[in-house]
This record gives structure tokens, C-alpha cells and sequence, in this order.
């Protein structure tokens, strides 16, 4: 049962809200222990709310589109009362004293906040493992990877301890954990959604592009009516059938036979009646460089303050410390991660250029996707066992440039994306495609969406061997 049939029978009075708060409790207090996807719960206070929605509708009220429905939230953002640390040490007991925006909007429209889930240490790399919380792992596989950085949420929505939830991705960070979980996520564009209260925050203006916050969930139709929930724009009104779709051709970059297989048989499809195409967009080769560029752009100061706080302390020599005797205060991915950021933080030159590109990409690929969808796949891979992806992102070899482009092209170009699952590999790990577009075009994408999602494998539950 999805988010949206949840709902309607709350309303209905089929379900009441305080029995669909204890089945969610429940399965999350089975999962958790081996999964490691909430952190911290609420389970006391989302009870009295749940009670308060059930009294109000007895008395004949009704509620917003999430009335009684209970959700999760990525650790990231401000929850009143509860922890916000990312992932650290040395934030344990950080309480927030104010939702964040998007935590409130859901909660205007009575959501239920079960609890807070895992993330890396500040959200810096796509897989989910920290000091202070541990690592997540994959229901369907537990010694495969999450992804990250909103890995528990995914995780949760995937062994189904929650209705929906809250993400955020500046470096693939729904669009991974949505791959390899089997679940729904959609990023938005650039400016669509407010990062108030999202921790940590973005000091600059071309990082800040990059971030899109977006619902992970078991449908499309929850998806949809989740991010127009918390968006500050309204997409669209345009006619699907004036779009073309394009899905990516195969390129020099990694691919699965599984994900290639499952690309050619979208395309062969032909999404119905639309007209079809497989061309490699503008600015696609370029993504996985700038994006790079784009997060090292201060050399990634400000987080490093955030991990160390007031200690001198060079993430390099934390990495060290942490690789040869496990005691570092910082998890050995973020302290690499930190140290790779700081060798490769551009030029002032460079950033110049990168302006200049990013202006002209803007401008073309505003152009080239006003009646068009990229079908793109998410990863190389179904989720590879933990580590990989971490060693394939953050090499010295800068082999992310074969494993990034895929993601970094709609965060580099500000652009919305819709994660499907669309199918399994041999082992029988989720694969999920993406489908991106401009700003404005969310309609578009969510109504394609729903049109793979009939089609193809869309969401099962994860069920723990």
C-alpha cells in the first residue's frame, strides 16, 4: 500500500491512523537491527499524533493530503526536538529547535514523522556509513551497499517501514540509493525545492544549483504528489504527446548487460506511442568533470570545518590515522573524500570557464529539453557489494569520470530526474532507470513515469533472507 491509498482510507475510516503507526513501528523494530536504516525514532510522539488524527476525523474534519500517513525523514533535515549531526561524532545531541521548510510543509499537511535516517557524514559520499550510527545495508542483499547519501531512507521505503519519505541529492544522493533499493525518488531542479534547515548548508552559488531535495517512495502517483507538496514552483501545464523521448545510446562509459538490456528494451517499447530517439545530449561528457570541479570549489572548507569544528586537523592525516588504527573521529570516506576535494579545487581561471560553460549549457539544454525526456541509467551496476562505490567515486585514478555521468548531468544542469525501478539483474538486485528534463517539465516526467512503472517491474518490497 502506497502513500496515496493510505491516506484514502484514513480518511475513509477503513484504517485508522494509529493502527497503520503501529504496523510501521513494528516492521521497522524487525528490520532495523539488521538493516540499520533509522537512527533515531519518534515512535512516542508519532503514537499521540496519530491518536489526534483519528479523534479529529471521528469528529467528522478532514486533513491535508497526507492526513495520518506516517513518513520517514533523511537525518539531514531540521526535525523539531530530534537530532540533526550528520553522521558525526562530535554533533551527537545536536537537537533542532525548528523544522525544517520541507518538514514543515509535509507536516501542514498531516504527515507523521516516524523517525530520522541514516546518511554518510555530511552527506559526502554515495554510500551510507558513519562513526556515529554505522553502516546501512541493503535489504534485498546485506552485503551490498545502500548507496547514499540518503541510503536509510531508501532502505526504510524499500523493506517498507514507512509509507514515503524525504531525500536530498547533490551528487546522486536519491537517484543511488533509489537504483539499488528498488524504490521511487525523484530530485528536483535547481531552486524548485528550499534547503532552509537542511544540514549542512551550501555556501556556494554553484553547489546550491546542484542540490535537489525530492520524496523516495514505492510509487510514481506518491512521488508526484509529495514533491508538489513541498515545492515553491508549480510545473508546467504542457502536453505530453509533444514530447520525444531520447534514451541514452551506449557510450565509452561502463554499462551493465543487465542495465544496457533493460535500456534497449525501454527504447524497443517506445514508450507507447511517443517519437523515439537515442542520441548522447550536449554537455553529457562534461558532467562527471564539472561536477567534480563544482564540489571542489572551496576546496570543500566549510565541511571540513563542520567535521573537525574548531580542531586543526588536515583530513589527510585523519585518513591515516583512521586507516592504521581505526580512531579517527571521522569516518575514513569523508576524510578521503575532504583530502581529494582540496587537490582538486579549480583555479579562479578555471572557475571562470566553468561559469561560462554552465551559462552555455543552461541555455541549450533549456532549449533542447523543452519538449524532450532523457532516459538515462542511474549506476554501471545493480548495488555492488559495500565499498565499491566509494573506491570507483573517490580514486586517485579519477575513475569517477567513467562512473558519474550519468547522475552528475542533472546536477550539474540544475534539471529534475525520476528514478524508476524498471527491473533486476541475474542475482536479482533492483535496477532503475532515470528520466530527466527541464525545469517545469515535472508533469511531463511523472506522467512517463507512471507509464514505466505499468510496464515494468516498479516497486516490490524488500523481503530480509
Amino acid at each position: 500500500m502506497d502513500a496515496t491509498e493510505l491516506a484514502g482510507k484514513i480518511a475513509n475510516k477503513e484504517i485508522t491512523s494509529r493502527q497503520a503507526t503501529e504496523a510501521f513501528i513494528e516492521q521497522i523494530n524487525k528490520v532495523n537491527p539488521i538493516v540499520n536504516c533509522m537512527v533515531e525514532n519518534r515512535f512516542g510522539k508519532a503514537m499521540l499524533e496519530a491518536d489526534e488524527v483519528d479523534r479529529r476525523i471521528a469528529a467528522g474534519h478532514s486533513g491535508g493530503k497526507l492526513f495520518g500517513v506516517p513518513i520517514g525523514m533523511k537525518e539531514a533535515f531540521d526535525v523539531e526536538g530530534m537530532q540533526t549531526t550528520g553522521g558525526l561524532l562530535r554533533r551527537q545531541g545536536a537537537i533542532s529547535y525548528k523544522d525544517a521548510e520541507v518538514v514543515r510543509k509535509l507536516k501542514a499537511e498531516g504527515a507523521i514523522i516516524l523517525g530520522k535516517t541514516n546518511t554518510p557524514e555530511l552527506c559526502f559520499c554515495q554510500e551510507t556509513d558513519n562513526k556515529l550510527y554505522g553502516r546501512t545495508n541493503n535489504p534485498h542483499d546485506l552485503t551490498r551497499t545502500v548507496g547514499g547519501s540518503s541510503g536509510g531512507e531508501a532502505a526504510l521505503i524499500a523493506v517498507g517501514g514507512a509509507a514515503a519519505g524525504l531525500g536530498s541529492d547533490i551528487g546522486g544522493s536519491i537517484r543511488f540509493p533509489s537504483h539499488f533499493n528498488g524504490v521511487v525518488g525523484f530530485k528536483s531542479g535547481k531552486g524548485r525545492v528550499s534547503s532552509a534547515g537542511s544540514y549542512p548548508a551550501i555556501h556556494h552559488d554553484l553547489q546550491e544549483r546542484m542540490l535537489g531535495i525530492g520524496p523516495i517512495t514505492k510509487t510514481v502517483r506518491d512521488a508526484r504528489m509529495m514533491y508538489y507538496i513541498v515545492a515553491e514552483e508549480p510545473a508546467r501545464e504542457k502536453e505530453l504527446e509533444t514530447f520525444t523521448v531520447n534514451v541514452l545510446p551506449e557510450t565509452d562509459y561502463p554499462l551493465s548487460l543487465a542495465t544496457a538490456h533493460l535500456l534497449d528494451s525501454v527504447y524497443a517499447a517506445g514508450f507507447g506511442h511517443f517519437p523515439m530517439e537515442r542520441e548522447v545530449p550536449a554537455f553529457f561528457h562534461e558532467s562527471s568533470l564539472l561536477w567534480q570541479e563544482i564540489m571542489s570549489i572551496d576546496g570543500a572548507e566549510k565541511v571540513a570545518q563542520e567535521a573537525f569544528g574548531e580542531a586543526a586537523v588536515r583530513p589527510m592525516r585523519a585518513y591515516v590515522t583512521e586507516r592504521l588504527t581505526g580512531n579517527s573521529p571521522i569516518h575514513r570516506y569523508l576524510s578521503w573524500g575532504l583530502t581529494g576535494t582540496s587537490l582538486f579545487k579549480p583555479s579562479e581561471k578555471r572557475l571562470k570557464k566553468i561559469r561560462r560553460l554552465i551559462r552555455e549549457g543552461d541555455h541549450l539544454l533549456d532549449y533542447y529539453l523543452d519538449e524532450r525526456i532523457l532516459v538515462f541509467p542511474v549506476y554501471h551496476t545493480a548495488a555492488p557489494k559495500h565499498g565499491v562505490v566509494f573506491n570507483e567515486i573517490f580514486s586517485l585514478n579519477k575513475t569517477f569520470r567513467k562512473y558519474m555521468p550519468y547522475v552528475a548531468f542533472a546536477n550539474v544542469w540544475g534539471l529534475p530526474s525520476l528514478t524508476v525501478p524498471v527491473g533486476q539483474d541475474k542475482d536479482g538486485m533492483p535496477i532503475g532507470i532515470q528520466l530527466i528534463s527541464r525545469n517545469g517539465n515535472e508533469e511531463a516526467l511523472f506522467t512517463l513515469g507512471e507509464w514505466v512503472e505499468k510496464h515494468y517491474s516498479g516497486y516490490t518490497r524488500a523481503e530480509l533472507k
